[in-house]
């Protein structure tokens, strides 16, 4: 019998459920392409959910039938530094999948759900700031490197990644 998944908005409920999906994907997935010394600082930072995107209605979660969380990732207008978005422009956030449950098509779900949701929200193209690890990903799902990047993470300590575009 196959598994019944769910594809449905974030709560404030969800923040434990999601701390620790998002600790254990990135524990996990990043070591391949990021130096140790990269991930000690980093993972403690990145390895959070954000409360504001959990109640912001474009943040999902992929759940198995018995309510784990498999897959989370979503979009907004701010940029996940902070600060004001443009109207036409959104940002991929916060995608990460539980190291278990890889290429079975979470992630991708979750991404056309946030384009489609974005497209209809007005917005003309969206930006993503991918970990080394991901940019295979978004190219599949039809965004294009623009550059690599340091993302500040606090004062003194970057974090590098690959921003990425897709034309809606």
């Amino acid at each position: 019998m196959a598994e019944e998944l769910t594809l449905r908005p974030t709560t404030a409920a969800d923040l434990a459920a999601v701390d620790a999906l998002i600790a254990a994907s990135y524990r996990t997935l990043l070591k391949r392409d990021y130096a140790p010394s990269v991930l000690v600082t980093a993972l403690p930072l990145i390895s959070r959910a954000n409360p504001v995107l959990l109640r912001s209605g474009s943040y999902y979660v992929t759940e198995d039938d018995e309510g784990r969380a498999l897959a989370v990732g979503g979009w907004s207008r701010s940029p996940p530094q902070g600060g004001v978005g443009r109207a036409e422009i959104g940002h991929v956030r916060a995608m990460a999948t539980h190291p278990d449950h890889t290429r079975k098509g979470l992630a991708q779900a979750i991404v056309t759900r946030a384009l489609a949701d974005a497209l209809a929200s007005g917005v003309e193209r969206m930006i993503a700031q991918a970990t080394r690890t991901a940019v295979p990903f978004y190219s599949a799902m039809g965004f294009r490197a623009r550059g690599e990047i340091l993302v500040a993470l606090r004062p003194g300590i970057t974090f590098p990644a690959v921003e990425m575009e897709r034309i809606l």
